[in-house]
């Protein structure tokens, strides 16, 4: 079972939970929780009072007062994958009660116990516990038994989910400062606001490029402070988060990684969206339990990657799973994306794979680009020219908009 505690339960009671649970004989784990947004407020005069009047709004969890960094303040708490204009909407109410606010995040504990749901209500009971909710799945955060909509994630100005169709390009690899600049003055121009692109490669060889490391961690801030645009990059080691997430909008955990768990709750503490792709040997469960991962540690904001896996076939770089992407979308919440030039390995493919999974449902495309393919340092046969990037656009143009019509 799962058992959601609620806002500001103190460590005895925790410890009063975790006893019971291990007097049954079972061995419990306190996650990291589900990450909130709240709007901090100083607890002063009548604040609480006055904001009562947002209790009861359908996006907001509670108000109640709460110490943040040792100091009393009143917590305006949203809910889960609360849209980001009811956030918006909400600071201007506060504001316009002429209070000062604050928006920062806050963290719901849970406590798990995978052995048993004997005792469900008696949990539900105790007046520190929120709610308590078999597990029926592997994966409960990122399921529709606990969330019915559709998540909305954001990626520095851009939004994925819900009807917000994103393409995101780049190259394999930052190979150079001159490279990455024309690849994202080529990109922008077709109003692509996501980069992509590897500081750090995992190859499959250990003679192949490895990637600039903190070089390219370098090159992508200037890229952003020259284009201002938004950046997701591949996490490969634990030692390699603290720089990453300095430069990155969006932290990518790459196909060899995706049941690396250490390093799956080492990136959820980050507290920024991630893209998860599902491993090239991976079944649809297992790419939802890494999800799930993340999610227990507090990462709320998770993106499911389809990137095709390996089968027999050997005319395609690896088999584009059409099939995970409708299935994904029914069992979750969360947006999924598609990376074709991973699966295709075939620049002549890009295109009707891109329609096709667009026609299956999926949020958005990551897709390689490069300035000049035939000289990059890696995937040079699935990269697409970016001056050329607005001709494969128009190509899928279509079937995007009918997608948003039907939708």
């Amino acid at each position: 079972m799962l058992i959601i505690l609620k806002h500001g339960a103190t460590e005895q009671q925790i410890e009063d939970v975790v006893t019971m649970i291990r007097q049954r004989g079972h061995v419990p784990k306190v996650a990291g929780g589900i990450r909130q947004q709240v709007a901090w407020i100083p607890a002063i005069g009548n604040n609480l009072e006055n904001l009562e009047v947002l209790r009861g709004q359908p996006h907001i969890d509670d108000v109640l007062v709460m110490r943040d960094n040792d100091v009393e303040k009143v917590a305006v708490i949203f809910r889960p994958n609360v849209p980001p204009e009811k956030v918006d909407d909400t600071i201007k109410m506060i504001k316009n009660m002429k209070v000062d606010c604050e928006l920062g995040d806050t963290t719901r504990r849970l406590i798990i116990d995978s052995a048993g749901d004997q005792l469900l209500d008696t949990f539900r009971m105790l007046p520190y516990v929120d709610n308590v909710m078999p597990l029926t799945k592997r994966y409960k955060i990122a399921s529709r038994e606990f969330y019915a909509g559709q998540s909305v994630v954001r990626i520095g100005n851009a939004k994925i989910g819900n009807g917000h169709f994103q393409v995101i390009a780049g190259p394999c690899a930052v190979e150079s400062l001159a490279q990455m600049r024309q690849v994202t003055r080529d990109l922008t121009a077709c109003g692509i606001q996501i980069i992509r692109g590897g500081a750090f490669k995992p190859r499959t060889s250990p003679y192949d490029f490895q990637g600039l490391g903190q070089a390219g961690l370098d090159i992508f801030q200037q890229i952003k402070d020259e284009f201002g645009v938004a950046i997701t990059t591949e996490i490969v080691a634990v030692e390699d988060i603290e720089a990453v997430a300095k430069v990155a909008d969006c932290l990518q955990i790459g196909a060899r990684n995706s049941q690396n768990y250490n390093l799956l709750e080492r990136v959820a503490a980050v507290g920024k969206p991630v893209l998860l792709k599902r491993g090239m040997a991976s079944g649809v469960e297992e790419w939802l339990s890494a999800a799930e991962y993340l999610m227990v540690n507090g990462c709320q904001e998770v993106i499911l990657c389809e990137r095709g896996i390996k089968t027999f076939e050997t005319a395609t770089r690896n088999t584009l799973d059409i099939s995970a992407i409708p299935i994904a979308k029914q069992e979750t919440h969360l947006p999924v994306v598609v990376d074709p030039s991973h699966a295709a390995g075939r620049l002549d493919l890009l295109p009707a794979m891109s329609r096709a999974a667009i026609a299956a449902g999926a949020d958005g495309l990551i897709v390689e680009a490069h300035p000049n393919p035939a000289e990059a340092f890696s995937d040079a046969k699935q990269q697409i020219p970016s001056a050329k990037f607005a001709e494969y656009l128009e190509k899928i143009r279509p079937i995007v908009e009918l997608m948003q019509q039907l939708n």
